[in-house]
């Protein structure tokens, strides 16, 4: 029967992959091969130290010993509500991460109070940012900062940041090579706000609207007015109707909707009337319906027979993917 050394070093780091980070530094005292294989550069492409409550001494120990020029992608924690003794996300250590790791492109924030982090700070490679459940300052992403900062940005998703609001989407316009955008729970944003930041980021060309309190309806116009550009569009499917979806009908370049539930309104779209306004969309290629209850139900099918030119996928809300850097 084969044992793990008798594995070659290609299996043996793909198990290593799926690893915590502490797991990875011990088992490297292992023997000599388990501490070469830990430190080969494609174990340290994407890092996840969400797990762990981390003293700074450690955190900038992984960034000399382990990450530096390996690093693709980072996640971690700021220890919003773990009390005022705990670590928290510094300047000097978001500066450290852009001078030491040259290939960082995606860094991921949870639960982080950034309020005293300037946004100047953050790795100037960086072409993803994440923000989940963080505080910021309320200077940070307006329109009248350094026009130069993160100038490779094409995707900003932010989760349940408490001081977003209008004048902060109106000033995501300073990052030119913006392209996606996912605002979830940014309760402050009005349907107001959102046209008038939208009438400014016309060359956006994917948009995630999810759990905030702008009604579909309202989002779905202000699209349809801007955005004609756009090929990406996933949304909550509260305050929608079968007038406020028709507004997509003729949208020259989106290929791709994806409507989330639950199903909670009287007005929402029939299948059919959900299939009458994606016959009217061109280049249509991608049809989600997600928690809507309809799984295996008469509406899948009125859907995939009347839409053979769509991959129409229709299931209940998935679980969080592992693999959050893909």
């Amino acid at each position: 029967m084969a044992t793990l050394a008798d594995l070659p070093d290609s299996v043996l780091l793909e198990i290593f992959s799926y690893l915590p980070v502490r797991d990875r530094i011990r088992i490297s005292r292992v023997c000599h091969r388990w501490k070469r294989l830990v430190d080969d550069r494609w174990l340290w492409r994407h890092v996840d130290l969400t797990l762990y409550t981390m003293r700074p001494k450690v955190m900038w120990h992984l960034l000399r010993r382990y990450m530096a020029s390996r690093l693709h992608s980072l996640r971690m924690g700021g220890y919003l509500f773990s009390g005022s003794q705990a670590p928290q996300l510094s300047p000097a250590l978001m500066r450290a991460l852009g001078q030491k790791c040259p290939n960082l492109k995606r860094l991921c924030l949870h639960v982080a109070d950034l309020s005293m982090v300037p946004i100047t700070s953050l790795p100037c490679t960086l072409r993803t940012l994440e923000l989940h459940s963080c505080e910021i300052s309320m200077a940070w992403l307006l329109k009248e900062q350094d026009p130069t900062v993160l100038p490779l940005l094409e995707c900003i998703v932010l989760d349940r940041v408490p001081a977003f609001r209008d004048e902060h989407l109106q000033g995501l316009t300073r990052f030119r090579a913006l392209r996606s955008l996912v605002l979830g729970g940014t309760y402050r944003v009005t349907e107001t706000g959102l046209d008038a930041g939208l009438q400014e980021l016309s060359y956006l060309q994917r948009l995630e609207v999810l759990g905030c309190t702008l009604s579909a309806d309202s989002t779905l116009l202000a699209i349809s007015r801007h955005l004609r550009d756009v090929r990406k569009i996933r949304l909550t499917v509260r305050g929608l109707s079968a007038p406020g979806l028709s507004v997509l009908e003729g949208m020259p370049a989106l290929e791709s909707l994806c409507l989330l539930g639950p199903l909670i309104t009287p007005e929402m779209p029939s299948p059919a009337e959900i299939l009458s306004s994606c016959l009217a969309m061109p280049k249509l290629r991608v049809l989600e319906l997600q928690g809507l209850g309809w799984e295996g139900q008469e509406a899948e099918r009125i859907l995939c027979r009347g839409l053979p030119h769509c991959m129409v996928i229709v299931r209940a809300c998935p679980k969080e993917s592992m693999d959050w850097w893909m």
